[in-house]
């Protein structure tokens, strides 16, 4: 049976393209949304860029069939249209005080199940109290499912710990040219740049898998500028960061794992080969309160929330003296503008051609945005992603629907990218155990 899918202003929100993810079944878009979505329409951050993107696809229909009849999304998929003829259901007023655009929403989508009792009447929303609401009243709500990952717990980590492996095996990764070819070695379902740890009673080894050469090759631990990495993880992470056939990095894990600093740090010591680095997070205003609360004026509004960005950066230049060149270099890069640190919204619209470009807390992002910032990506620009999947500051995200899990579920096995997931966290005794307990 066809579905007529009622969406909320918050799918379109999350993804402009939404209506084209529901096959062959018919979209209805509540006049009230069109409202809702006015307020979005100015700004610089992607919600505007993507409310903006929407509106010009509705427009792109002409003459009044998307109010009466429905217009045609295309071969193979229903028909979009706008409902304008509904009023507020007797049973919205009687359970809810407010009379807000969610409770109009919710009207519509009631106005529709009575109008066509036969017909499977869906109501699609990122936000849960609404979902709840509508159940509540009858109506079959549903999250936005079409780009969620199915379980979290089965998303690649990007490296392998293997047990029991044969010593002798190990010992040919220690002679010249410190790799095997995969043919000599028993792994199985290996994944392009997947990281191994590869133990014996006795010895172990760090080894990359290299697709093109069919190769596993073995992996040292290098500093990068200053920073040298504390554990296997970290290790891993900087050999991805700095390999320069991977185009596309992700980083996940709690707090305290090293993400940003590693990538920070892997930037700074690949800065030659970059005309600049970006170092960009998306702005999410605490207890949901907006940035105009904040005093001052768009600097000041926005320094708190680029804070631990400066904090990495201060952490890596205070391993050298005030004399030392790479102390002063750092800050003749942020002077001069080779490294700029700044919100993400800021970033978009800026030239990405031969850029080390850095994406923090990319849990907040969706992965709409984040298709947005990879497809933007110009010659000779690499782009690193961090983030912890379970720390979303977000209200429509969860650790299924954000943009990082996304990314590292979708990407998975491309001979450009490369992934790692980090769990020893190295801040402090202290902050590992808040981390695993609190």
């Amino acid at each position: 049976m066809k579905k007529k899918f009622v969406l909320d202003t918050n799918v379109i929100l999350h993804d402009s393209d939404c209506v084209l993810n529901f096959q062959d079944n018919d979209i209805i878009i509540p006049i009230t949304v069109l409202e809702e979505l006015d307020g979005f329409k100015r700004g610089h951050d992607l919600i505007n860029l993507h409310t903006r993107e929407f509106i010009r696809f509705l427009d792109s229909f002409s003459g009044d069939t998307l109010v009466n009849s429905g217009a045609s999304l295309g071969e193979g998929r229903g028909k979009i249209s706008i409902l304008t003829e509904f009023s507020d259901d007797d049973q919205v007023l009687k359970a809810f005080v407010d009379r807000k655009p969610d409770h109009r929403i919710l009207s519509a989508a009631i106005h529709l199940q009575k109008k066509l009792p036969d017909e499977q009447v869906i109501l699609v929303s990122k936000d849960v109290n609404l979902r709840l609401k509508a159940r509540s009243l009858g109506v079959n709500a549903q999250d936005y499912y079409s780009d969620k990952i199915k379980d979290l717990e089965k998303l690649y980590r990007g490296k392998r710990l293997i047990e029991s492996f044969d010593v002798d095996k190990i010992d040919k990764f220690y002679k010249i040219p410190f790799q095997v070819p995969v043919d000599e070695v028993d792994i199985e379902d290996l994944v392009p740049n997947e990281y191994l740890i590869l133990r014996s009673a006795t010895k172990s080894v760090l080894v990359n898998y290299n697709h093109q050469l069919k190769v596993l090759e073995r992996i040292d631990k290098v500093p990068a500028y200053g920073i040298l990495p504390r554990n296997a993880e970290q290790t891993f992470s900087l050999h991805a960061l700095l390999n320069p056939d991977l185009q596309l990095v992700t980083l996940s894990g709690k707090a305290g794992t090293g993400k940003t600093l590693l990538a920070l740090a892997a930037a700074l010591e690949a800065r030659k080969k970059y005309k600049q680095i970006y170092l960009a997070r998306p702005i999410v205003a605490l207890s949901n309160k907006d940035l105009g609360f904040l005093p001052g004026d768009v600097e000041s509004k926005v320094d708190p929330y680029m804070q631990p960005l400066y904090d990495n950066l201060g952490v890596i230049r205070n391993q050298f003296a005030e004399t030392d060149k790479r102390f002063q270099q750092i800050s003749d890069m942020l002077e001069n503008g080779k490294l700029e640190i700044a919100p993400l919204a800021y970033i978009r619209g800026r030239s990405l051609n031969n850029i080390f470009f850095i994406v923090d807390e990319a849990q907040n992002l969706t992965p709409h945005e984040v298709k947005t910032i990879i497809t933007r990506a110009g010659e000779g620009t690499k782009v690193i992603f961090t983030g912890d999947p379970y720390q979303i500051d977000t209200p429509y995200l969860d650790s299924l629907s954000n943009g990082l899990s996304y990314l590292i579920d979708r990407m998975k096995g491309q001979t450009l990218y490369g992934h790692v997931t980090l769990e020893k966290g190295e801040r402090s005794e202290l902050a590992e155990l808040a981390s695993n307990l609190l």
